[in-house]
This record gives structure tokens, C-alpha cells and sequence, in this order.
């Protein structure tokens, strides 16, 4: 594990025995996170197990690659007693309902896109959870996500992982810097997830051979319509699809079941050009399509910034930075505006497609991996 500094600190970074530095570790279950908890117990740190228990959808509790469910418990809690560390779960479902679920729901159903992951970390894993750490007189606590938070000239700093592949930057874009005094990434400089799986059979961990979880932990199969209508009914309301002049080209069966950039399954046939869901309306039920240029766009308001910077994010009046718009999109070139300390326009060098109010907006060094925060976008 990479040193903070050369000076005489240890490997998490403070200047003493790893005897003496508590840190809790949140453990999910899965390979990552049971790595991390295993090597830092092996380096002989104070270590402490906290598994949330986030949901209990009964049936789902025994699907195989979704976090924090029935079986990764005990997965979390027999690492534990592998290695030797106390391990606590803690029920957590009331807060993850009210903090992620109800408003990745609502805003599924206001037509936007949402990433209730981002929503876990920022109001539920770094925030009570990093809360419990605290009390726990805990010096730090650690996490098995792929970044990296390394020492800058003024502060720690927020960086993508070595592994391109592995990076989970887009989701954490809104830790907070004093949040990230406190966290530490120790799988960030790895350079592949096939080291994270050597260092747990190194272990002895039955984790080790593990799959990767998938789906959102509280949606199971990735049928996020089912649980929308289980926890809004009437959400599946049947309306029509519309092109941009307002005619009823069909019916669909639930805005719920379409996002913008969409083209298969609209039932919409012989058409010379195809048509794509363009914009979805739940006030009236509409789903609007359009030719695929309706998709493009340079302009991308985003508001609720989080900016870890090391000046203020309005005292400029632009950035220019790289930003990504999507999980699975390479970070591209692009000048941001600020309208205030929390809000700004991003103005894209070149256009992208599907830019989808719910998804976040990241922002990037255009070198060196540096990670400068990001917002959400409000409307595509």
C-alpha cells in the first residue's frame, strides 16, 4: 500500500504505530472492500468491520451481486473472523429509504435519469456512516472504491484510479473535502481488480473468487420499473408517444419504462428515419421523440456543485476542464461557467447525445487524473 508521505508516517498516513490508528472499514461483502479490512488487519492496524444493512426485499436477500443484502453480511462477518477484527452491522433501511430509494423513485418518475449510487455514498456511506467512524474513535475510515486521494500542496486530493477500467470517480464526485480528510481509497493505486483478488486468496478469504454485483443492490435483475411501481403506484400509467409537432404516433405503458436516447421497443414501425425518446413529460404522460440531431447538445446546466478546487469555484468566471456526463463516457473538453458558488452552465467542445436531467456532470484536470467535483444535471 502506497505511503502518503516519506515522512516517517504510515501507510494511511499518520505518524504513528499502525497499532494505535483505529480504522473502521466499510465492508459491503464483496472482494474489495474484505481486501481492504484483510491487508490492513495484516499490517497490523486497529480495524473495524461496519456492514450497513440498506434494504430487505425478501426475495432479493438471496440474489447472487447485489451489495449489502442477506448473504454479504455474513460474507462481511466471516472476513472478519478470518482476520481477527470485531464486525458491526448496522440497520440502516430507514435512512437509505428516505435518503436514496424514495428519490431515485420520484425522480424516475419526474423523467429524469437518476444514479442512486452517488446518492448512497453522499447521504448514506460518507455521511452517517463516516459519523459512526467518529464515534467509533476512529482515526479514518476506508472503503473498497477504486480512487485515489492523494496529498496535494494544499489539501488531499481526489484522483481517478490507476485502473482506468475500475475508476468509480463519476460516483463519487460529491465527497466533501472534509470528508475526504477523513476517507482513505487504499485499492486506488491498483493497477488491476486481479491484484484486489490475489491480495484476499493471499488471505484466505472465501470472498475472493466473488462476482462483481451488477445491479443496483435495491433494484433486482435491473427491472427498476417493477420497484418504481411497487413504491408509486400508478407510476405505469399508459399514455401516448408523441413527435415534436404533438402527434399521437402510439401508445406506450408507462413513462417509467423509457429514457431519453431510447430507440428500440417503441412500437413505432415503417418509418424511413429512426426516432428516439427526446424528452419524456409525466405531467402528461408523454413520451416525445425525434431524429437522433434532437439528441445533441453542447449546453449542460448543472446545479448543486460540489467543488474541491483549491480556490473558490466563482472566482473565475471559467474553468475549463474535462467533464463527464455519463458513467460509461471518457471525460471530454469542455468550459465551465459559474452562476454561483453551487450552479453553473458547462458548455461542451463537442456536442454529446443523451445528456439526461438525473445524471451527473464530473469535472476533470484535462491531465494528471485530478478530480475537481461536479454537479447534477437539471434539465438535458
Amino acid at each position: 500500500m502506497a505511503l502518503d508521505s516519506p515522512n516517517g508516517l504510515n501507510s494511511l498516513g499518520f505518524a504513528k504505530a499502525p497499532a494505535d490508528t483505529r480504522v473502521v472499514v466499510a465492508m459491503s461483502g464483496g472482494v474489495d472492500s474484505s481486501a481492504v479490512a484483510a491487508q490492513l488487519a495484516d499490517e497490523g492496524y486497529d480495524v473495524v468491520g461496519v456492514t450497513l444493512q440498506l434494504y430487505d426485499h425478501g426475495a432479493a436477500l438471496a440474489k447472487k451481486g447485489a451489495c449489502c443484502a442477506g448473504r454479504d453480511i455474513q460474507d462481511a462477518a466471516r472476513v472478519a473472523e478470518t482476520m481477527g477484527f470485531p464486525h458491526y452491522v448496522l440497520d440502516y433501511e430507514n435512512v437509505f429509504k428516505d435518503a436514496v430509494i424514495d428519490e431515485f423513485a420520484d425522480s424516475y418518475l419526474a423523467g429524469a435519469t437518476p444514479v442512486p449510487c452517488i446518492r448512497c455514498n453522499e447521504r448514506v456511506k460518507f455521511k452517517d456512516l463516516l459519523e459512526t467512524a467518529k464515534d467509533l474513535d476512529a482515526d479514518c475510515m476506508a472503503t473498497g472504491h477504486y480512487i485515489q486521494r492523494k496529498m496535494g500542496a494544499q489539501k488531499a486530493e481526489l484522483h481517478s484510479a490507476a485502473d482506468a477500467a475500475r475508476d468509480q470517480s463519476y460516483f463519487l464526485f460529491s465527497t466533501k473535502q472534509e470528508q475526504l480528510d477523513f476517507l482513505r481509497f487504499p485499492l486506488g493505486h491498483l493497477e488491476s481488480k486481479a491484484e484486489t483478488r490475489a491480495l484476499a486468496a493471499k488471505y484466505g478469504l472465501s470472498v475472493a473468487d466473488k462476482p462483481d454485483s451488477q445491479d443496483i443492490c435495491f433494484v433486482p435483475n435491473g427491472n427498476y420499473a417493477a420497484v418504481i411501481e411497487k413504491l408509486r403506484p400508478g407510476a405505469a400509467d399508459p399514455g401516448d408517444i408523441v413527435d415534436l409537432e404533438g402527434r399521437v404516433l402510439a401508445q406506450h405503458r408507462g413513462v417509467i419504462h423509457y429514457t431519453i436516447g431510447q430507440r428500440r421497443g417503441l412500437g413505432i414501425g415503417g418509418l424511413e428515419d429512426p426516432l428516439y425518446v427526446v424528452k419524456l413529460d409525466p405531467d402528461t404522460r408523454q413520451v416525445v421523440v425525434g431524429p437522433k440531431e434532437m439528441l445533441s447538445t453542447r449546453t449542460v446546466p448543472v446545479r448543486e456543485i460540489n467543488w474541491l478546487g483549491d480556490e473558490p469555484f466563482d472566482s473565475r468566471d471559467a474553468w475549463e476542464l474535462d467533464v463527464k456526463i455519463r458513467s460509461t463516457r471518457p471525460p471530454r473538453g469542455a468550459v465551465i461557467r459559474p452562476i454561483s458558488a453551487t450552479e453553473a452552465e458547462v458548455e461542451l467542445i463537442v456536442a454529446e447525445e443523451g445528456v439526461s436531467p438525473g445524471q451527473a456532470c464530473v469535472f476533470y484536470a484535462p491531465e494528471g487524473g485530478r478530480i475537481f467535483g461536479g454537479g447534477w444535471i437539471h434539465r438535458g
